[in-house]
């Protein structure tokens, strides 16, 4: 099944059993191998590869490493951190999702040994491998951000909805009072690669919104700040974003990058092209910059002239198999691609890695590639959204030209975002989509 085909199904209203069952990978006969797989991360992509793995292989030995006890269905925090959703609404069990025939072994990766071809947990575990996939997600550097810490958000005005279910439920009570009592509100975004590049600009679009349906409007200052010079990183929906924030009376400020905040005097301070400016304000939210877990980085599996403040793991942008060691391939937020940060690329992501995995076992080339396919349902209000898609090339790639238009504010593409969205992402969990 095809993208065209599974987002119809969407469409159509055919329901979860439609989309978790239709959208099944062809059946082959298994490959019978006694191959040591290991797979860093339970998030997304180590999940689905897991349960595609299962199916495609006999015998083989596949261990999942990942101490985290729940899932987080991350494409949901937006809504939470809007009060669109409850907490629990991206919360399920690791467990739940995991296939028999895989070995979960809760624990935190300490290091990667990719010479001696062994993985080290901090519980004192060494596992040998054959193949290693790298898919731990990455790190939220709010200590990069002084003056912050988690135990300030839904405080003070303050909101960070990136960092799990109970911060967005905070974001929300912070962001609530704001639209009801209006003032200077900055949206924030890291300079860095990050994930869901659109999630910044669904939380401005929303919470100005929300403070207009309650007749808010004219209280609110709503100012963005892009560390780049751009509002996002494709040009023809950086315009048409911009185009929207004048249409809202959304201030976009350029070349502004979050370094610190005083809580307590609702001070910003920001770096800049030519230093630094202080922005006072009732409502922050902040994204601190974003990188590869520490083990990436010290293992020498990032890149080493690229993102070297960010750590990605070096691998190429068609196969996603590291360059140096043919036995690693990389998935998901840790991939140092230049697209792909989205749980839509990941859907992409894990069949080219599956295939070209299997095909090493079988000792012959995969065929498989990664054109760095992005979605992002980019919500411009309350039951409005567009689908935007796109590839390495910043060419968008409409899964239905001619129907939804993807720079058009359509209630389907909403209805894809806050109804399909989840189903889809279970089915693939389930290596079924």
């Amino acid at each position: 099944m095809d993208r065209r085909q599974f987002l119809s199904l969407a469409v159509a209203g055919g329901g979860a059993a439609a989309l978790t069952s239709v959208a099944t990978p062809a059946r082959t006969a298994p490959v019978r191998t006694n191959a040591r797989i290991v797979i860093i991360g339970a998030g997304a992509a180590g999940t689905a590869l897991a349960n595609r793995l299962v199916r495609r292989l006999e015998g083989a030995q596949i261990t999942l490493i990942d101490p985290r006890r729940n899932h987080l269905y991350q494409p949901g925090l937006t809504l939470v951190a809007t009060g669109l959703k409850p907490a629990d609404y991206v919360l399920s069990n690791t467990a739940d999702w995991l296939p028999s025939g895989v070995t979960w072994l809760a624990d935190r990766v300490a290091a990667v040994d990719p010479e001696a071809k062994t993985v080290a947990t901090e519980g004192g575990e060494t596992l040998a491998y054959d193949w290693l996939v790298v898919a731990p997600g990455l790190t939220l550097d709010h200590d990069a951000i002084e003056g912050f810490s988690l135990d300030l958000v839904g405080q003070n005005g303050i909101g960070a909805l990136y960092a799990g279910p109970e911060y967005a439920a905070r974001t929300w009570q912070a962001a609530s009072r704001f639209t009801e009592e209006g003032g200077t509100g900055i949206f924030t975004r890291p300079a860095t690669e990050m994930k869901c590049a659109g999630a910044p600009l669904k939380h401005t679009f929303l919470i100005d919104d929300i403070a207009r349906r309650a007749g808010n409007a004219g209280r609110m200052n709503m100012v963005y700040a892009a560390p780049q010079r751009s509002l996002f990183g494709v040009p023809i929906v950086s315009e048409k974003v911009r185009m929207l924030f004048g249409d809202r009376g959304i201030t976009p400020v350029y070349e502004r990058t979050l370094t610190a905040i005083e809580p307590g005097a609702k001070r910003a301070t920001f770096a800049t092209a030519d230093g630094t400016e202080v922005l006072d304000y009732d409502y922050i939210h902040v994204i601190p910059p974003q990188r590869a877990p520490e083990f990436v980085r010290q293992s020498g599996l990032s890149w080493a002239d690229r993102w070297t403040d960010q750590g990605w793991v070096e691998c190429d942008m068609q196969t996603l198999r590291h360059l140096r060691y043919p036995d690693i391939f990389a998935l998901g937020d840790v991939a140092g691609v230049p697209k792909g940060k989205t749980a839509a690329s990941v859907k992409w992501q894990v069949p080219v890695v599956e295939d070209h995995l299997v095909a090493g076992i079988e000792g012959r080339e995969g065929t498989e590639t990664y054109d760095g396919y992005t979605s992002c349902p980019l919500i411009t209000r309350i039951g409005r959204a567009m689908l935007v898609e796109f590839d390495y090339n910043n060419n968008l790639t409409p899964s239905f030209p001619g129907i939804i238009a993807p720079l058009e504010e359509l209630w389907i593409s909403w209805l894809m975002k806050e109804v399909a969205l989840k189903a889809t992402y279970n089915a693939m969990l389930r290596g079924r989509a």
